[in-house]
């Protein structure tokens, strides 16, 4: 069987290649051992859709378990409205809406479409704040579609054996920065 990337691994590698490593390292030790408060937060925000009790309505998938063959990726979509062609992509809180979101939301739609589903719209949502952000799908923005192929092709190809560049402020806030080998705090 074909192995497929996490969606979930498009934001980490952003944030640190090296970060999706250790995330294996722990495997199925409790979360609740090494997850910051941010990052528990986060999760528990998603238990409705993944306990698919956000909605009762039958247009609203949930939590659906989504492949692309073409990209080699694989996870589960957070809300797709079939009535309304929407899909949506939620976050605790966004702050500033990072690349990184964007892809996880690109890559909801490339699977979703792979599967044959039909999107007219794609937005983030921040549920504290109750704040929708509109995204361009992939398709009308080159820029974001080229940076989101890049990041692909850079996960397939990543190795631990890389150069790897620090940065300072980024292993300062990882969970994972008293184990790395390479981490500058």
């Amino acid at each position: 069987m074909e192995s497929y990337m996490p969606i979930s691994y498009l934001n980490d590698f952003i944030f640190c290649p090296r970060s999706i490593y250790f995330h294996q390292c722990f495997g199925r030790v409790n979360k609740r051992l090494y997850h910051t408060t941010d990052q528990t937060d986060g999760l528990n925000a998603h238990k409705t859709v993944d306990n698919q009790t956000y909605s009762t309505s039958k247009d609203v998938l949930q939590g659906l378990e989504v492949f692309s063959e073409k990209y080699g990726i694989g996870g589960k979509i957070d809300i797709y409205d079939s009535r309304k062609k929407l899909l949506t992509e939620r976050k605790k809180k966004i702050k500033v809406v990072y690349d990184g979101y964007v892809f996880q939301l690109y890559a909801q739609y490339f699977c979703l479409t792979e599967m044959g589903y039909n999107i007219e719209n794609i937005h983030l949502y921040s549920m504290d704040d109750n704040k929708t952000y509109p995204m361009e799908k992939p398709e009308n923005d080159s820029e974001m579609f080229n940076k989101f192929e890049s990041l692909i092709s850079k996960m397939k190809s990543f190795s631990m054996e890389d150069e790897f560049e620090t940065n300072p402020n980024k292993c300062r806030h990882c969970i994972y920065n008293t184990i790395c080998d390479v981490s500058v705090c």
